[in-house]
């Protein structure tokens, strides 16, 4: 039984006591076992007495080892009697078994043969449990990514527009009163930074005599879950202002929106103007600005080319409802609950264009200014297609069924580190393609700085696709 160094040993005397090792290798460490013979007919089946992996497969006996998989893996088979023909020893192919009572069993099989002419020995590892590790862990990174990217869109876009917002408008924390969130417009109403406002009470910015009705209408606010309107004075300012207070909720804690302006406020204009541009530079959704009646005053580049047109002049006086609407109740329903609230955001829509079947889409609006000139500003988010969302989750199924079919072969601290790459380069390559792969929108998508993003980005370009899985 020597050979010379480099070469098998020659197990040719091994060869009359296959059936018996084939039933100690399943008892030791494999699920199935197989002896076949050198026309590639299986011989003998062995299995676990009390749990087998297919009670089936004793009709293998007397059937070609290529016939009892399915087709798409018959060639590996045949690679693998190749190949243990040539050297005696074949490498780990994972092939399938279909059963005619329906299902299939995927193994992975390794083999030896017993001398130059003698029988092969094939001992095989039921993978269902591994596929169902694997299943599992696609559906937490499939449910983890269609959150991920739904919360980070709605912050988003409800984000560009709470700063748009011509009134000043607070996110109030509903059970201790403290701002939790300012935009630009109520850090210059109350003349205090946005960041020093952050954890003060509400009414400390009120003059004196208007803070306990103003304390009130939170409290009534977060009681009723219902909006409610007074008038009061700023600390230190004659000019009497309107206090809006609407409750919402937001991982499942109460906040109250606030909303600040002033009674007698004229020429708000050249602040709505600079409050628009920075609003259609920021974004690469769709904008359009409206009057009060959801007639359209403006909108960018982005959203003629969602509705197909050229020129932002066809647009100009036309209802809003000719591109946009919701699923159940008409676009107009929208205009009056802007104007109360001061902000909807996530709104489920459709937008149609020129020629165009209509397309899913989310819709967010801000009021924008008042009184004659009152405005109504809309960012609208094109959701992706089922065919691009599935095109997304094929390349990641991918990666990670190569991870997967490394399980055993190498650490499992390096699989997570291999998984979290992919996941990194997957949510890198979808910002830029849902930012018309503008860098500085992506960051903004993932919420990271320019730098993170950067940095994000170098290291998934340079991320190495795992080792396939064995398909020879």
């Amino acid at each position: 039984m020597s050979s010379s160094a480099g070469e098998p040993p020659d197990l040719a005397a091994l060869a009359a006591w296959a059936p018996e090792l084939a039933r100690t290798l399943v008892s030791l460490s494999s699920d199935i076992a197989l002896v076949i013979d050198k026309g590639g007919v299986i011989r003998n089946v062995a299995q676990g007495e009390i749990d087998p992996m297919a009670p089936q497969a004793h009709d293998w006996v007397g059937r070609a080892w290529v016939d009892t998989v399915s087709g798409d893996t018959r060639a590996k088979i045949e690679n693998l009697l190749h190949e243990v023909t040539t050297t005696g020893i074949a490498r780990r192919r994972e092939v399938t078994h279909p059963f005619q009572q329906g299902g299939s069993i995927p193994v992975a099989y390794c083999a030896i043969r017993f001398g130059s002419d003698g029988p092969v020995l094939a001992t095989g590892r039921d993978l269902r449990t591994i596929a169902a590790i694997q299943q599992r862990f696609l559906d937490s990174q499939q449910e983890l990514e269609r959150g991920y990217w739904q919360a980070r869109q709605a912050e988003t876009r409800y984000r560009l527009l709470f700063q748009v917002a011509t009134d000043a408008v607070l996110v109030v924390d509903g059970h201790t009163l403290a701002i939790l969130e300012v935009n630009q417009a109520a850090s210059q109403m109350f003349d205090i930074a946005g960041e020093q406002m952050v954890g003060r009470a509400v009414t400390t910015g009120f003059e004196e005599r208007s803070r306990i009705g103003v304390e009130e209408l939170l409290l009534t606010a977060r009681a009723s879950g219902c909006s409610g309107e007074i008038r009061a004075r700023l600390l230190g300012k004659m000019a009497l202002t309107s206090v809006a207070a609407t409750p919402f909720r937001a991982e499942d804690a109460m906040r109250l929106l606030v909303r600040v302006r002033a009674v007698d406020a004229t020429n708000p204009l050249p602040a709505l103007s600079e409050s628009l541009a920075r609003l259609v530079d920021e974004t690469t959704d769709g904008v359009v600005v409206t009057d009060a009646s959801g007639r359209v005053m403006m909108a960018n580049t982005a959203f003629l080319k969602l509705v197909r047109l050229t020129d932002e002049a066809q647009l100009r006086g036309r209802p809003i409802v000719d591109w946009l609407g919701t699923p159940d109740h008409p676009m107009a329903t929208l205009l009056p609950q802007v104007r109360r609230d001061g902000v909807a955001h996530r709104v489920p829509s459709w937008i149609k264009g020129l020629n165009a079947p209509a397309v899913q889409a989310e819709v967010s609006a801000a009021l924008l200014t008042e009184g004659d000139q009152e405005c109504i500003g809309f960012t609208i988010h094109l959701l992706p297609s089922n065919d691009d969302a599935q095109h997304a989750r094929h390349a990641l199924d991918q990666g990670m069924q190569q991870v997967t079919g490394r399980l055993g072969q190498v650490p499992v601290e390096q699989l997570m580190a291999e998984a979290a790459a992919l996941s990194e380069r997957h949510f890198v390559a979808a910002a830029l393609a849902q930012a018309d792969n503008d860098a500085p929108g992506a960051a903004r998508l993932l919420g990271l700085s320019d730098e993170a993003f950067a940095s994000m980005r170098r290291r998934a370009e340079g991320t190495p696709v795992p080792p396939a899985a064995e398909s020879t």
